[in-house]
């Protein structure tokens, strides 16, 4: 396909690099070139979320689909063009290389032309359907399983760095609870003090921890006495 890509930040990057892979013809824009961009097949928009409705408005009626990469929105962003799409990849994008790299053979949550599903497929995606009204709940599952992993290991490196450890100490012990997660799920791969009940070892731990990260040490204990609970529920 002849492939124009709006967008020149890690998203936009990392697409054309994938695209550009596996045989499209991709042509790279900022948002200031978007009346220069020919008679492309699709024309993707990777720019930011606030931003899709007012580039869409600014591109001239085509034949060509219009297609977003926001998780968030809906297809009603890209009016007034007839044909529209989202292809929006799980999958975290921290450069346009390695972006490249886990384009391929991502999960994509795909709505709209069928020629978005065709491309899904050229990048050898897994695809998956949501209704509109389930978009937002989609995309905050999205940022939860990536963004605040993340925000969860900054706390990891902040107690491991107390401890006077590293959090490279601790990532194998995390890569083993994730393995077990995708393994047995989550009620099953819990182990720890909440998952036993052990208040004692947990109000040693709020004593121990420095001030500002009990917060949240107190949130995930809730959360995982919660999770303990449940699996406790289904327990014949």
């Amino acid at each position: 396909m002849d492939i124009a890509i709006i967008g020149t930040g890690r998203a936009g990057t990392s697409f054309a690099a994938a695209l550009e892979r596996v045989g499209h013809v991709v042509r790279l824009y900022s948002h200031d070139d978007v009346s220069e961009l020919g008679e492309p097949e699709v024309v993707m928009l990777c720019v930011p979320d606030d931003e899709i409705a007012n580039v869409a408005r600014q591109l001239r009626p085509g034949d060509y689909v219009v297609v977003h990469v926001a998780g968030s929105r809906n297809l009603d962003v890209l009016a007034p063009h007839r044909r529209v799409g989202s292809l929006h990849p799980l999958a975290a994008l921290p450069s346009s290389e390695l972006g490249a790299v886990r384009l391929r053979g991502a999960t994509y949550c795909v709505s709209g032309d069928r020629l978005v599903i065709e491309l899904a497929h050229s990048l050898e995606g897994r695809i998956i359907t949501i209704r509109d009204d389930e978009r937002t709940l989609y995309h905050a599952t999205a940022t939860v399983a990536a963004n605040h992993l993340v925000a969860l290991m900054g706390h990891v490196q902040r107690l491991s760095q107390a401890a006077g450890l590293r959090l490279e100490d601790f990532l194998e012990l995390s890569r083993q609870a994730l393995d077990d997660v995708a393994e047995f799920g989550p009620a099953k791969a819990l182990t720890g003090p909440a998952s036993r009940g052990d208040m004692a070892t947990i109000d040693a731990h709020l004593h121990a921890i420095p001030d500002e990260e009990r917060s949240t040490y107190v949130a995930l204990a809730n959360a995982a006495f919660e999770l303990a609970e449940r699996r406790e529920s289904t327990i014949p």
